[in-house]
């Protein structure tokens, strides 16, 4: 089990979702969660949770509704991505939120 973390948007009611593909979904703190498969125009289809290695992502806007969580992730794939785009992802097929930081 490796540790990273991933940027959500946090909602009004304090509850955490994704960003941009699925961003229905509330994620819960503290349970393990199985990768699901979406398709969004104008998104490459990537499968998986997109983490981090350290909380800092270029390409993405940070700050007001979005904030960075610690997760702990499970069968994953490394993914080169250039360094704008935060360098190396991970796309982990579980993931839980351990922390979300202030």
């Amino acid at each position: 089990m490796l540790t990273g973390f991933k940027l959500f948007r946090r909602r009004k009611d304090g509850s955490l979702g994704p960003l941009f593909i699925n961003a229905r979904q509330r994620i819960p703190v503290g349970q393990w969660l199985e990768a699901e498969a979406h398709r969004k125009k104008g998104y490459a289809f990537r499968p998986g949770w997109h983490i981090l290695p350290w909380p800092e992502a270029p390409h993405l806007r940070q700050g007001g509704d979005r904030v960075w969580a610690r997760v702990e992730f499970l069968d994953y794939e490394v993914m080169d991505r250039p360094e704008h785009q935060g360098g190396a992802w991970f796309l982990a097929k579980q993931m839980r939120v351990v922390e979300v930081l202030a």
